[in-house]
């Protein structure tokens, strides 16, 4: 991602959300904000890019810039995906709080709009919303244009990720370890190398108490390897993501991602391939949704420490 630049995946995952809420039948979760927090600028130049795709006949006949965008958005391949781990997360969230969670740390927020859309919610919980400084000063003035107090209901955390630790970023807010948290990272594991992943892990872990959780999505790493046969789509969505300067860097094995959990401090509790997420949350089919195989979804829960397992 360009430094001075919000994050262009953000903002469409953000519109995304929107349109599922708007026009699909049956939508899995209610999110009008998310327009509302993506500029008209923002919207226009994605529209500009998608007619520029398109061949000079279906150019010449394109109507409405809006439904034209919407069917981009809605043939991406990583829609399904984006639909399903939102509400996945949510469900995991809500379980969460009923167990006594009473933080909510959201990594690579983006432009998540859960303490606007579930206000009386987010009032019982301390919500933090960590990302990097251009997409979280973009979402405050979005706010702001909205006539929202942003920091009423949330604690803003600007960080670089890439350049600072997620302990230390934690620790420039009034963020607790001491208590039950819930993790949310969604949509970003697969813009970060294979090194920064496990790390960010392990951060996580030791961030917050045994009993926190975690959901976080991934790609199968097999299917990131080069000459990989995937579907069309998905590969039109890593060209599209490499080309707005955000690629795809890295995956997990799904095989491995246990082992790999348990290293950090983490037990995994449950791994949805798209397929299966799609099973879970559209099972009439009635929303339409195509996922990919290769998009995963996992929870996950901080272990005991280990002398509390040895000892058990």
């Amino acid at each position: 991602m360009n430094p001075i630049d919000a994050s262009r995946t953000a903002l469409a995952t953000s519109l995304m959300r929107a349109l599922h809420s708007r026009h699909d039948p049956a939508p899995l979760l209610e999110d009008h904000w998310g327009d509302r927090l993506v500029p008209d600028t923002v919207r226009t130049a994605l529209f500009q890019r998608v007619l520029s795709s398109m061949p000079p006949t279906a150019r010449a006949e394109a109507a409405n810039p809006a439904d034209i965008l919407a069917q981009s958005l809605r043939s991406n391949a990583a829609y399904a995906d984006v639909i399903t781990r939102a509400r996945y997360s949510e469900d995991a969230l809500k379980a969460a709080v009923e167990r006594g969670a009473t933080q909510y740390v959201i990594i690579g927020a983006g432009f998540d709009s859960f303490a606007y859309r579930r206000p009386i919610w987010a009032a019982e919980l301390n919500v933090y919303e960590i990302d990097h400084p251009a997409t979280q000063e973009m979402k405050r003035q979005r706010l702001s244009a909205c006539g929202v107090d942003a920091s009423a209901s949330v604690e803003f955390i600007a960080a670089d990720l890439s350049a600072e630790t997620l302990g230390s970023a934690l620790a420039r807010s009034s963020f607790q370890r001491s208590r039950l948290t819930f993790f949310s990272w969604l949509g970003v594991t697969m813009y970060l190398t294979r090194e920064a992943n496990l790390s960010a892990l392990a951060a996580i872990a030791s961030s917050a108490p045994e009993g926190s959780e975690l959901v976080f999505n991934y790609v199968d790493q097999a299917a990131l390897k080069p000459g990989a046969l995937v579907a069309d789509a998905f590969s039109k969505l890593k060209s599209e993501v490499s080309s707005a300067g955000e690629a795809f860097l890295s995956g997990f094995d799904p095989a491995e991602v246990r082992e790999q959990l348990q290293a950090a401090g983490l037990l995994l509790l449950e791994d949805l391939n798209g397929d299966q997420a799609v099973a879970r949350y559209d099972v009439s089919g009635l929303n339409g949704l195509r996922s990919a195989a290769a998009a995963h979804i996992a929870h996950a829960r901080v272990a005991p420490p280990p002398l509390a397992r040895m000892s058990a």
